[in-house]
């Protein structure tokens, strides 16, 4: 073909070289300078409103340096297992037996073999009949309600149920119907409107440590034949007996249509379950885009899992602990004045208010030693931002000490008592 056009192949070399070596890198930049309006326009929102303007040029959530002797209170591993040397060798075994992986959607996967068995385990662990192990708590919540939703159907979330929850919504193709948080007597009024649909709740919400009223939540769907989903990513493993969860603890696991959970949690990996019927999953791998366009999990992974589960299982000394810690935490942040009312669990939230105001938070926080995450829009209405502490078991005294001595030196510099979630505690102590 190229002595048709007068040149060897040597010379197409010598001029295609050059161009990849040398333009290929500016031919992109440039093109992403040319953007269209609708997207740079939200890039300069970004960087110039945002970043810039609001947070004075340095990003809100990056930490600064730590220093030997910080606390980091930003990890979701509530039992401290992501480095116990059991699970670590269970995954380094399975790799080193050096077996290929076939590296396929999950609908193929083929019942007995590593991840259906896993699959059962799961479930029997958690009350169910049988369950699915997903990429992600984000794709087990989109690909369930994907397949249990649909146009015309009401979804009915608790408003600060996940975001992963609410896209299950878009995927469904459907419309969310919000109520207050933890507010039965509203989620019942919506469903009188609007009719039966599904209601989803979180059963301890991510950004307060809130608990969900399951009981008098699934009394609401049962009454109006809606199906309850409960997320219990922040529960599992910590909660119920042997870890189980909320549902389990308050034994609803046969009156809750569907659990899920994502397993980056208490169970230190990343993937996420659903608890369902043997004859949803059959459905469930068929029809959900997540299961379906995805690939299944790998040997090591499911061999982490595995492991996990029969360590959490046999973990009633961390869970103790890490409630212990909780309690010990929210009671002393009382003392010093934080509003920290809205939750109750290892999840505790400092509610500045303003992204400037937590900013400053953060940084007071960080000279002290202490490390958290911040959370701000989207994760969290506009002029509602936080940094969010998250407990583990393995916290000691004297670092419990040492947290609760930098809250209690920093209420000054922050300004505590200007704080939104400040006021909202001084007007309830007035009423």
């Amino acid at each position: 073909m190229a002595a048709l056009f007068g040149f060897s192949s040597e010379s197409i070399g010598e001029k295609i070289m050059p161009l990849t070596e040398s333009y290929h890198e500016p031919l992109i930049l440039a093109a992403e300078q040319r953007l269209p309006a609708f997207v740079s326009t939200r890039l300069d929102e970004y960087y110039t409103d945002r970043m810039e303007k609001l947070w004075g040029g340095e990003h809100l959530l990056h930490w600064s340096s730590p220093g030997p002797n910080a606390i980091y209170l930003s990890s979701n591993d509530y039992l401290c297992i992501a480095a116990e040397p059991r699970l670590i060798e269970a995954q380094a075994a399975c790799l080193l037996r050096g077996e290929a992986d076939l590296l396929m959607s999950t609908v193929f996967v083929r019942e007995g073999s590593a991840q259906p068995c896993l699959e059962k385990k799961m479930a029997n662990f958690m009350g169910a009949e049988d369950g699915l192990i997903t990429q992600s708590g984000w794709s087990a919540n989109v690909g369930l309600l994907q397949t249990i939703a649909g146009p015309g159907v009401p979804v009915y979330l608790d408003m600060q149920a996940h975001a992963s929850l609410w896209e299950g919504v878009h995927a469904a193709q459907t419309r969310p119907v919000p109520f207050l948080h933890n507010e039965v007597e509203h989620l019942r009024r919506q469903v009188l409107k609007h009719g039966a649909g599904v209601i989803v709740v979180d059963s301890v919400y991510s950004v307060s440590g809130s608990v969900a009223p399951l009981r008098e939540v699934l009394a609401v769907a049962e009454e109006s034949g809606s199906i309850l989903v409960v997320d219990e990513s922040h529960s599992l493993g910590t909660h119920g007996p042997a870890g189980a969860g909320l549902v389990v603890q308050m034994g609803l696991a046969d009156r809750v249509h569907f659990r899920t959970a994502s397993l980056a949690k208490a169970f230190g990996g990343r993937a996420g379950f659903i608890t369902c019927s043997s004859k949803f999953k059959g459905y469930f791998l068929s029809t959900s885009r997540p299961a379906i366009f995805s690939s299944c999990m790998l040997r090591h992974e499911l061999a982490w899992f595995d492991a996990a589960l029969d360590f959490i299982r046999n973990a009633d000394e961390r869970r103790l602990a890490l409630h212990r810690n909780a309690r010990r935490v929210r009671d002393g942040l009382n003392k010093l004045g934080y509003n920290v009312s809205d939750g109750t669990e290892q999840i505790i939230a400092l509610e500045a208010g303003t992204e400037p105001k937590t900013q400053v938070l953060r940084k007071a926080l960080e000279a002290e030693g202490i490390f958290g995450a911040v959370f701000c829009a989207p994760a969290t209405p506009k002029n509602r931002s936080l940094v969010r502490l998250t407990l583990n078991s393995g916290l000691t005294e004297v670092e419990i000490r040492q947290i609760l001595q930098a809250c209690a030196a920093i209420r000054e510099k922050v300004q505590l008592a200007d704080w939104s979630s400040s006021k909202r505690k001084a007007a309830a102590a007035v009423s």
